[in-house]
Formats: structure tokens, C-alpha cells, sequence
């Protein structure tokens, strides 16, 4: 969730508002990487590695016009000598391509943004997030992510995919896979969209099948030809499976698991077999695996404190200056515009609007906003209390939907005559009540508790005589699954023996 200006609240909370409902406004670039889901016995014409046909004055226009806007979806982009590095490794794998200008041609962002994903869109336009490198154990896994990015782009996926989507926004799109479990009623499908959107990860879907393997395949070919050691995409992927299942073991639930990298690169563990197969034989060896993590040791790990941090179901802004908690079972992404909350029994998000001090107008506006002005949605009587010392108005409006009836709140807090925030949530009807702890929970917090709120960076160590797993794990910045976590991201096992010398991975405040 972005930080919001002093000086602009309202403003700034508008133009955040504004961005919830700007399905269209993304324009025609961004939804060349949407689809609505994945086509496994779609064809996919044949490329040969190093023969990538020139990028379209057409692409680099659309490209162009996406990039500032899916940069500012995921955080901004990350600058530095950790982004340097990136982008230089970006482009040396991109001349594998066969374009004759790639290091010109292809823009390679590393992209501030806590999920882990990476994505094209055409142009040349190649993105990764810092928790997906971070997550890499060496050069070559990052020239493979990148490179079956770039394979994305040579082969014209998102061209091909465009066709499935003319009809399909961003949000649209979104909304049809992730509301179909609460909504069957197209009259409402905006308001699923709102609610059901997950954070910035979600803005892109699923390539075919077919177009995931060919990436995979031109990745590998990139990797072998640039003498990186080919195996580096299964291993890559193979370490994005063991976090997957790590994040949903987190969680408590694989049906809870909100997709990231599986959003646009679906089941990375069934690749994995694939990806060595087609590895083998190929020439290559290098991984420069101490290079790499010198290089992006220090870098950020986790939520930027900038844009609030989730911490197990707790969500605080240390800049806006407020905590809350998520219901026991629900689970929390936080994204550029909204902190969303997920469960079995509900789902919700909390968000920022416009606000002159009229708090009924302000519940109203962010109720019209479900439905862009397509649908009235009338709440019963706004109701005013007042929440640990913030005063607080909400409303619940039962809505119709084609499969069956949901309740939907806004629960509204003012902090400052020309600043407000609310939930919207959404439940099955008559269980509205679900979300009452954590609109209770809602606080102001201290200077000397926002100062505590720190973020957390992941460091290459140096591994001593006497270090063992254990002891290194006890060094996470986590109060949690700190050793899954640590074997996780450095592609151990809990019985795996550590060498005086070696580099691992720690992370840190």
C-alpha cells in the first residue's frame, strides 16, 4: 500500500481510488500479457533460439506507453547497483535472442515489488522482482529467468494471447478468476473485480501452456549458448516449487494460496523434469554463484516499510501511521494501491478515498466505486461509532448475485478532516460479522512504534567453522518457519552440511 503525501492526502488518496477503478485506463499495451486462462492445446509457432524477428515499431509503442504504468503496479522500479547488475545480465542474455540491437532493443527492470514474478510485455520490456532474485542461488538461474522472458518476447506470446483477451481489461480480467467462487452474475462482476483483486502480483495471467514450455525451451538455449550452465532453469524452478509449497504451508492451506510467479508461469514443479530433459547434453558450466550473491546482498527482502508491512495477520504503516488485524485464518497482500485480506469465509481490502469530511458521501462514493456507476448498490442505515479513539462509520448492503446473495461492507475510519481509509469486504450473506475483529482492530500507532517497523534485506554470509543450518537459521529475521525458510531460499535440506568458506543466504533487519 503506497505512501500517501502529507501535504495531499486527499489527492493522493483520490489518484490511489481512482486507480482501483481504471479497468480501461491501462490501456491496450498492458493487456497484451492477460488471458483468461491457460490454453494447453493451443499451437505455438516454432522460433529458433538466436533468430528473434526485429521489435515492431507497434511493440515498442505499446511497450512504451505500458512500462511507467506496470512499474508504478509493482512498487517502482528498484535502482542501485543491485538493479545495475540485473539489468546488465538482462542483456546479455537478450543478445542470445538474435536481435541485432538487443541491448538497445530490450529495457530489463528489477522491479520493487515482494512477490516473486517475472514478466514481458512487448517492446523488449523484461521484469523480475526482488523477491524472485533473491530467491535465485546464482547468475545463471537470473540468466534463465530473464531469458525465458525474453523468449516470451522473440516468440510474440503476448501477440498470440492478445486474441484470447480483445474483450478482457486488467481488471477484468482478474475478477473473472478470482470472484467466480462468490459471483455467477455478470451485472456484478466489477464488484467481484474490486474485491477479488489480490495486489499488484495479480496484473498479469497465465500464458498458454504451450508458450510457458517454448520459453522454458529458449531460456535453456540462451543459457547453453551464453556457456551459463543450462540446468539453471530447472533449478530455478524447482526452487520457486519449494517456495511455493512453502507459502502455502505458511498459510495453513493450499486453497488459500494467492498465486505469484503461478500467475503468470503456471506449476513451475511440473517443469522441472522437462526443464533438466532439455538441459541435457547441452554445453555450458558457469554459474558465478559467489558473484551473484555478492552482488545482491543487501538488497531488500519482503515489504517495503514505505508501502506498510504485513507481519503474520498484523499490517502496519509506519508512514501512515496505523496497525491493523486480519480474522484468524485470513491471510494478507499487500499491493501498490490496497492491502487485501483472503479467506475461506470472505475476502476484503482496505484503501484509501477522496475525503472532504463528509463521511456519508465518503461511504456512498466508495460503494459507487464497486460497480464503476454500472449497478446502484444501496446500503442500509450508515451507522457512526468510534474505534480506538478514530472516528468510524460503516454500512452493509446485501446484494443479488446469479449464485445466491453476498453482503457487502465499508467500514470507513476518518484520521484527519481531509484523510480517510476503509475496508470493503464481502461475505455470504448473514456473515458480514466475520470481519467485526478486524474493524475493531484498527489503531493509530506511535512514533516509537512506527520507528520499529524496519525492512528486512537479504545478505550473502560467509560461512564459518562451526556454522550449521540450524544456527544460521536462528539468524532469520522471522518469528516464524525460520529454518524452512533459510533451507527455502538457499536450496538446502535440513540435513545438508555447511563448508567453512561457503556463501548462503541470511535475511536481516
Amino acid at each position: 500500500m503506497p505512501t500517501l503525501p502529507a501535504a495531499a492526502p486527499a489527492k493522493a488518496a483520490e489518484t490511489k481510488n481512482a486507480g482501483l477503478r481504471r479497468s480501461a485506463v491501462l490501456g491496450s499495451a498492458a493487456i497484451l500479457v492477460l488471458s483468461l486462462a491457460a490454453c494447453a492445446g493451443a499451437t505455438t509457432a516454432p522460433v529458433t533460439p538466436g533468430q528473434a524477428s526485429p521489435i515492431s515499431a507497434e511493440d515498442a509503442k505499446l511497450g512504451a506507453e505500458a512500462h511507467p504504468q506496470l512499474v508504478a503496479e509493482f512498487g517502482g522500479a528498484v535502482t542501485g547497483p543491485q538493479a545495475d547488475y540485473v539489468t546488465q545480465v538482462g542483456k546479455n542474455i537478450a543478445i542470445q535472442s538474435g536481435l541485432g540491437d538487443a541491448r538497445s532493443a530490450y529495457t530489463v527492470t528489477l522491479l520493487n515489488s515482494p512477490v516473486n514474478n517475472a514478466f514481458a510485455i512487448p517492446g523488449g520490456y523484461i521484469y523480475t522482482t526482488r523477491e524472485l532474485v533473491a530467491l535465485m542461488d546464482n547468475e545463471a538461474e537470473l540468466a534463465g529467468v530473464l531469458g525465458h522472458e525474453v523468449g516470451h518476447v522473440a516468440a510474440r506470446h503476448a501477440q498470440q494471447r492478445q486474441k484470447a483477451a480483445q474483450q478482457n481489461s486488467i481488471l477484468g480480467a482478474v475478477g473473472a478468476v478470482l470472484s467466480g467462487v462468490l459471483f455467477g452474475n455478470s451485472q456484478i462482476g466489477q464488484l467481484g473485480q474490486q474485491i477479488a483483486m489480490q495486489g499488484s502480483q495479480l496484473l498479469t495471467l497465465k500464458y498458454s501452456r504451450s508458450q510457458e514450455t517454448q520459453a522454458d525451451d529458449l531460456g535453456i538455449a540462451y543459457l547453453s549458448n551464453s556457456g551459463y550452465d543450462p540446468r539453471a532453469m530447472a533449478t530455478v524452478l524447482q526452487s520457486l516449487a519449494a517456495q511455493n509449497a512453502l507459502d502455502a504451508k505458511i498459510l495453513g492451506s493450499t486453497s488459500n494460496q494467492v498465486p505469484e510467479w503461478a500467475s503468470t508461469h503456471p506449476d513451475p514443479a511440473s517443469r522441472v523434469t522437462r526443464a533438466l530433459q532439455q538441459a541435457q547434453g547441452k554445453p555450458g558450466n558457469v554459474t558465478n554463484r559467489d558473484t551473484f550473491l555478492t552482488k545482491i546482498s543487501g538488497m531488500m527482502y519482503g515489504d517495503d516499510p514505505k508501502q506498510g508491512v504485513v507481519d503474520g495477520n498484523t499490517f502496519t504503516h509506519p508512514v501512515l501511521g496505523f496497525q491493523f488485524k486480519a480474522p484468524s485464518g485470513f491471510f494478507m497482500v499487500n499491493g501498490t494501491r490496497a492491502v487485501s485480506i483472503s479467506g475461506q469465509s470472505g475476502r476484503g481490502q482496505l484503501t484509501g478515498a477522496a475525503y472532504n469530511g463528509d463521511m456519508r458521501t465518503y461511504i456512498q462514493n466508495a460503494f459507487n466505486a464497486l460497480t464503476d456507476g454500472k449497478q446502484q448498490i444501496t446500503p442500509s442505515a450508515i451507522q457512526t461509532t468510534t474505534v480506538n479513539g478514530l472516528p468510524a462509520s460503516y454500512a452493509t448492503a446485501r446484494v443479488d448475485t446469479g449464485n445466491g446473495q453476498v453482503d457487502v461492507t465499508v467500514f470507513a475510519y476518518e484520521f484527519s478532516k481531509s484523510q480517510a481509509f476503509h475496508f470493503v469486504t464481502i461475505t455470504q450473506a448473514g456473515n458480514a460479522g466475520v470481519f467485526n475483529p478486524m474493524y475493531q482492530s484498527m489503531r493509530r500507532i506511535s512514533s516509537a512504534e512506527a520507528s520499529a517497523v524496519k525492512a528486512r534485506k537479504v545478505v550473502a554470509y560467509t560461512v564459518k567453522s562451526g556454522d550449521t543450518v540450524q544456527s544460521l537459521a536462528a539468524r532469520m529475521a522471522y518469528p516464524s518457519y525460520q529454518l524452512e525458510r533459510f533451507l527455502v531460499l538457499n536450496s538446502l535440506e535440513s540435513n545438508s552440511t555447511l563448508q567453512a568458506g561457503q556463501k548462503v543466504k541470511i535475511v536481516t533487519y
